[in-house]
Formats: C-alpha cells, structure tokens, sequence
C-alpha cells in the first residue's frame, strides 16, 4: 500500500515538529515519522526513577526563537517557561565562587574578584551589542549560498546591508569573535578567572574544544542570542521538563492538521527519477513530493539517502561529516539539595547553572587529558537543579538535578566499550561534584546516564554529538552542511534537511525548522520548482 502526501519529514524532533506546523499551516498534507515511542528527540522528559522526573538529554531554556513560539502559540498548548532565580553559580579552586543574574548582579560580583574587571566587563558587554544583533538577525535566514551566482545575489547583498553602519572598529570586532577563540578574546578583557570561565564555559558546553581553539568564539556567541519567559540573554526551565516543549509542539502540528506516526523507523529515501518521492518506514512506502529530514546530515547520506542518488564527491563529504561534542550527559535522584563548600547554604545559587570549571586554563586542561585518555580527569560540568524551581519533577523534599559533562571522547583508546565503563565514569563525574559539596555522592539515590554511545543509539545523535555535527568554522553558515547546500535544500531534488546539521546549527532553536519550511514553500511555487 503507497499514502500520498505533499511532504513528509523525518524525525519528530523539535525541528521536525516547527517545520510540519508551518507546512501545514499553508495547506500542505503533512506526515511526520518518528522512530520512538513519543515525540520530542533530545527535548524529552523521562521517569528515570519513581516519582523522579527530569529532561533526558536537551535540559533548559533560552535559544527556542520567540517567532517560534509565538507562531506554534505554545503557551496555549500548555508551555510555561519560569526563569533561574539566579543564572550561574561557579565555584572556584580557592574557597571563593562567582555569581551571574540580572539586576547588576554579574558586574557586581566580577568586581568584588578584581575591580579593574568591571570596566572591562562594561566593554565586553558593548562588544557582544555589536555582534550578537547581527547574529539574531540571521537565526531565521539562510546563509549566502557560495558559488550561487545571481541566484545567491539577495542573500549577500541582505548581509552587506547588516553591516551597513558598523565603524571600522565594530567590523573588526565582528571578525574577531566570528574567527578566534574564546580564551584569546577572553583574556584580553579580564584578570579574574572565574570572570573568564564564567563566559568561557558557554565557549565549549558542546563542543569538543580548547576554549584557546579558534572559533569558540563563536560557539560562545551561539549560546547568547536567545532568551527566557520575555527576557533577552535569560536561561529558564520548562514545567515539566523539556518534554513540555515537545509535548506543545506536537499538540499545535496536529491542530494544523499534521498526521504524526510513531514507532515508524525511516528505513530508505524513495528516489525516482532523480528526486526524492518518499520514504520507506517499518516496511511501508509513503510518498511525496518533498522530503524533509530532522535528522544528522550524515546519518541522512550514509543510512537513507540510495548509494549512487548524488555524485559521489557530495556523499563522500557529507559522510565525513565532523560529528562529536564529547558529552557525557547524567540525571540523579537526590534526596536532598547539595551544600557546596564556598556557599554551604541553600538559596537561589542552587536554582542556576552549577558550573565546575574555575579557569580557562582548567577547561584547557579538560580538552587535553581527554584527547590523550577518553576523557577528563577533572571534566567539566554543568548541573542544574530544575526540581529548586518545578516541584512536579520530584517527591516534596527530594530533588532531581542533570549533569552535562566535558569532555567525554566517542571513540575510546584502547579500544574500550563505553558498555563496560559507563558506570566507572559516571561515578567520576559524581565524585568531581562531591569535591565541591560534600555529601552529594551519599545523597545520589538513583541516576539516569548517557554516554555519547548511549545519546547517538537513543536519540540519533552520530557520535554522540549534539549539534548534528561540530560548530567549527569549516562547518557553520554557508559551509552547514556544505558549500552549495546550505539553504536547506539537499543535493537531492525534492530531499530538504531541517535539523540542527543545518544552519544556525545546534540547541533548542526551532529555527533549522523554521527556516526548511520556507524552502520547502517557495520550492513549491511554479516558478520556483527544481527539475
């Protein structure tokens, strides 16, 4: 039996669940295939013990674009986002810490480290107003496509017009943090350390990098251009998880009609004559004229796309796709709240981001000792107590909190099994937490972990990457996925990609869907139709 639709996508992530919403919302007949059992990819909320909930891999918020939310109105559909009462706490190597949040609170406290820091602070903050506009303005564009000729002219000529107005010196300043590393521009503005590391961590929060690698820069700028509950630059919680998200999503793709089937494996691209016409999941073939993946760009070409559908050149690239971000990511039960020793005392440092990571050159040291043994012996690690914030997550009185851990390699040396050694590793990433807080390894009732193994057999993420592929520069705007394929449209007449492998790249944006869902609709007008 072949069902006829106008476009099918691949993969109910995040990504998957936008671009169906506003697929449908023109009219089109719509099917997302899922391979598990729920909806939502990365952005999932599990039960991982009784009573104890938390988000499976993806866990806060602050990138999802408001248009986004605004257009798929999921507050109607049952999202609410709470902000952290405070945005960071950082515990430092000498028994002091920093704190980050609104209301002065960050120059405050990088002052009360080193007071020459606070100008500094005030011109990096100027810095950042200078690029991360320009960035917010294409979040929801596709790049200049190179090599397009005419075709390509609106674009370039849109991202001239961006820069009309900038002084030579904010033109540098945008080259600069496009191009160099995090620690460069980090240590050119700062003395404290913790001041560094605070900026610093967001430099390789996923991704397998020195902060003194070029182009963390950027990755640090990826991590700013978003917000929380209304407030630019904000991190928040969703109630309920980052399921909640998902959940709301799924709800507004089918009130647009959108028919949602789960459990249903892609297993082949239908090619015929030269496009894509469909795709064969769990044994049935579903055709269309528009084919949409929500999934890594190389898991597409090695597992989907038929050997022979594209020059050999585009598949060899894309299957080299770079893929790792060595995270090691772990949700635990807690029976109660962690006491830290340079701030024992419960409070609103608890409901923020927990970073271990005191200095730059701690990071550095992270990324070697991984690149040399598997991973770091004193990793770095962000842990959040959403449970300080959302009382549905835990029994009263008890909490849940994640781990998101650097760097943890894919490919042990050795030949290791991540199988084998999971455990020995998850229990090194609590003993690091407990160096900070004592008793925090006692108070560990119960634990959820992901190896990169475990995040790319559950979730799909190659490599156990989470960005669908590394955010260097060799694979950011008009190169993500490749030169020539970076408007959403595959090298594959009627094939469309609308996941983070695709620009602007990784984190719970919705704007990879967003934006495929554009292509797919100017595809479809006479006029604009490929061969």
């Amino acid at each position: 039996m072949v069902t006829n639709y106008d476009a099918i996508i691949i993969g109910a992530g995040h990504n998957g669940l936008v671009c169906s919403f506003y697929l449908a919302k023109k009219g089109l007949k719509v099917l997302l295939l899922e391979a598990q059992d729920k909806v939502g990819g990365a952005a999932v909320t599990d039960e991982f013990l009784p009573g104890f909930r938390n988000s499976a891999a993806s866990y806060t918020v602050s990138l999802l674009n408001p248009k986004v939310i605004r257009d798929l109105d999921l507050a109607r559909h049952g999202l609410k986002v709470v902000l952290r009462r405070t945005d960071n706490f950082l515990p430092g190597e000498e028994g002091d810490y920093l704190l980050s949040g609104r209301g002065g609170l960050t120059r405050a406290e990088i002052v009360r480290h080193h007071a020459e820091d606070g100008p500094a602070y005030d011109r990096y903050m100027a810095e950042l107003e200078t690029v991360v506009p320009l960035i917010r303005k294409w979040i929801l564009k596709a790049p200049p496509e190179a090599g397009a000729g005419l075709g390509g002219l609106p674009s370039i000529l849109a991202l001239g017009r961006d820069l009309v107005g900038l002084s030579t010196a904010e033109v540098r300043t945008v080259h600069e943090y496009a191009t160099k590393s995090a620690g460069d521009i980090l240590d050119r503005h700062f003395r404290g350390d913790l001041a560094k590391a605070l900026f610093g961590f967001d430099g390789v929060v996923g991704n397998f990098a020195s902060p003194y690698a070029a182009g963390t820069a950027y990755v640090l700028l990826h991590h700013l251009f978003g917000e929380a509950a209304g407030v630019p630059g904000a991190w928040g919680h969703a109630i309920g998880g980052m399921g909640a998200i998902t959940r709301a999503m799924a709800k507004a793709a089918r009130e647009a009609g959108v028919d949602i089937i789960l459990n249903a494996p892609a297993e082949e691209i239908i090619v015929d004559k030269g496009r894509a016409a469909g795709v064969v999941a769990s044994g049935k073939a579903w055709r269309a004229p528009q084919v949409i993946a929500g999934i890594n760009p190389r898991l597409l070409f090695t597992k989907l796309v038929p050997q022979g559908a594209v020059p050999q050149p585009i598949h060899d690239h894309l299957t080299r796709w770079s893929c790792e971000s060595a995270t090691f990511r772990m949700n635990v039960a807690l029976s109660e709240l962690p006491r830290f020793t340079v701030k024992p005392e419960t409070g609103d440092h608890l409901t923020g981001g927990i970073i271990i990571a005191p200095s730059l050159a701690y990071m550095d040291r992270a990324y070697d000792e991984a690149k040399q043994g598997g991973w770091s012996k004193q990793p770095i690690v962000e842990m959040l107590i959403p449970s300080t914030l959302d009382s549905s997550l835990a029994p009263k009185g008890m909490h849940v909190a994640s781990l998101f851990c650097q760097h943890f390699r894919y490919e042990l040396p050795g030949g290791k099994s991540w199988d084998k050694v999971r455990d020995k590793v998850a229990d090194h990433v609590i003993a690091t937490v407990d160096r900070h807080a004592p008793g925090f390894a006692a108070s560990v009732i119960g634990r959820q972990i992901h190896s990169p193994l475990d995040l790319e057999r559950r979730f799909g993420l190659v490599g156990g990457d989470i960005f669908h592929g590394k955010m260097g520069l060799d694979q950011l705007f008009s190169a993500r996925p490749m030169i020539g394929a970076a408007d959403y449209r595959m090298p594959l007449a009627g094939l469309y990609l609308c996941g983070s492998g695709a620009h602007p790249g990784g984190g719970v944006t919705g704007a990879p869907g967003h934006n495929a869902a554009q292509a797919v609709l100017a595809d479809r007008k006479p006029w604009r139709r490929r061969a």
